[in-house]
């Protein structure tokens, strides 16, 4: 692998100016849902410190903008509409206007608590996943003990108006949803939603083992409000990996999907196995490839396809993202992505192993560093993915030799603690017409710039809408 090596920089975050705001009461469809649109409060002209920033000269942060109570949990996934991205907060969710990527600003935050809130948009239309058991299905809902369990599922909201978002319809999921891959029917009159979910238990309500299916919901984009559960296909009707209890994780649910509709195709990281579906029939999703990484993974995590969806790439998840496994008591090869080449047509298409890819630099003991949610650059020719690693900060490498993949440019802050292990780093880094948006933990919303020579045809690229699990095609093979 290429090292990229430079001193320790110090740099100034650059932080947006957030728009002022009073606070809106939502109309809700919904009973008792109230949603509430919180106000804007971050101030203008505001510089909230210094980050010890370590970067390859090719790509530099040119925005952030802080977390804002209520706001101030955890932050998760990004999915992206014109000029607005939408980002996931474990209390809810916020919408930026991003039409200057070096001053974005922040058109609405909207306060409605529910782990992880995954995200997607389509049209006038915004979805969040909840994997947390709650009192009711409600923004105003409580937490409650999973043996109390009334409400787990996906939330669907109204974005006509950017400013006021309106909660419109709840739809409850076997399991919860720990994510979703939105799924565009092909009539075009609805949407499908892959809901991912695991950890079933005998004391968790709505969620007894066995859980080796996912939940289809379909969404008539006419009548949002009429979204339902229309399918639960059982993929792993052999009960799947049975893993290795606190080393490897058994298959008892999906925790993501990528699909490429254009192709027909998905991909599923499923705890203990990799796999390769055939989705001509929305829903009914097909088993067409099984791969399994005893020696390696620990947990399948996600998935990512090339542009020609001859390759596909699957992260595992060492550790559950709170650990320190970038080190080199961890090595290369765990916590690390898999790339495999995608051979064979119809359901004879078989996955390869080729190589593993991890960043290049030992990270710190205090520092929660493994692979994780990640986006194709849309680079003509060539096969190059931006990555987050939590702690470990973005990537960007190049896996057009599968067998050789290497980095071209990385940035990251430094460890938020020099002596203990604390949770931070970015969630997702996303590549979105012309620059990458990273969803940070801890430190907000990042936008980056990347100047190479390797990729400088992505910027010609433009996106109406993108959810990068349900990955679009683009022009260049």
């Amino acid at each position: 692998m290429i090292r990229l090596h430079m001193p320790r920089l110090r740099q100034l975050r650059l932080v947006a100016l957030a728009t002022a705001g009073l606070l809106v009461a939502s109309a809700l469809v919904a009973p008792a849902s109230n949603a509430q649109v919180v106000p804007q409060s971050a101030p203008a002209n505001t510089i909230p410190g210094v980050d010890e920033i370590v970067s390859s000269p090719n790509l530099r942060q040119i925005a952030n903008v802080p977390k804002v109570a209520p706001l101030d949990s955890t932050n998760s996934d990004i999915a992206f509409q014109g000029r607005y991205a939408f980002a996931g907060n474990y209390n809810g969710f916020v919408i930026y206007d991003i039409s200057r990527p070096s001053a974005p600003t922040v058109k609405a935050r909207v306060l409605c608590p529910g782990s992880q809130n995954d995200i997607s948009v389509h049209g006038d239309l915004l979805f969040l996943s909840t994997d947390s058991p709650r009192s009711d299905d409600s923004c105003a809902s409580t937490s409650v003990p999973s043996s109390e369990t009334k409400w787990e599922g996906i939330k669907v909201f109204d974005i006509k108006d950017k400013a006021n978002p309106r909660y419109l319809k709840s739809v409850q999921t076997a399991c919860g949803s720990h994510t979703h891959t939105l799924v565009p029917a092909k009539d075009k009159k609805s949407v499908y939603l892959y809901v991912s979910s695991y950890g079933p238990s005998e004391t968790y309500v709505g969620c007894p083992p066995p859980h080796d299916s996912i939940s289809i919901v379909k969404v008539p984009l006419k009548k949002p409000t009429e979204a339902a559960v229309v399918a639960m296909p059982n993929l792993f009707p052999d009960g799947g990996y049975p893993g290795i209890p606190r080393e490897k994780s058994a298959t008892s649910g999906c925790h993501d999907i990528t699909v490429y509709p254009s192709k027909d195709l998905a991909a599923g990281a499923c705890m203990g196995d990799g796999v390769l579906f055939d989705i001509k029939n929305r829903e009914a999703p097909r088993v067409i490839n099984r791969i399994r990484d005893e020696a390696n993974f620990s947990f399948w995590h996600s998935a990512t396809f090339n542009n020609s969806g001859t390759k596909v790439i699957f992260t595992d998840e060492l550790g559950g993202g709170g650990a320190a496994t970038c080190n080199e008591a961890t090595g290369p090869n765990r916590g690390a992505d898999a790339i495999y080449d995608i051979t064979g047509r119809g359901d004879a298409r078989k996955m390869t192993f080729r190589s593993y890819y991890k960043i290049p630099r030992m990270n710190a003991d205090t520092e929660n560093c493994v692979a994780h949610n990640g986006s194709l650059v849309p680079v003509l020719g060539r096969d190059i993915m931006v990555q987050a690693w939590y702690q470990g900060g973005i990537s960007v490498w190049d896996f057009t030799d599968s067998a050789k993949p290497k980095e071209i440019a990385f940035w990251e802050r430094g460890p938020l603690s020099a002596d203990t292990l604390v949770g931070g780093g970015t969630w997702s880094a996303y590549y979105y017409n012309g620059h990458i948006y990273s969803n940070d933990m801890v430190k907000g919303l990042d936008v980056l710039e990347l100047n190479d020579w390797r990729t400088w045809t992505a910027k010609l690229t433009r996106y109406n809408e993108l959810n990068v699990q349900t990955q679009p095609s683009y022009l260049g093979w």
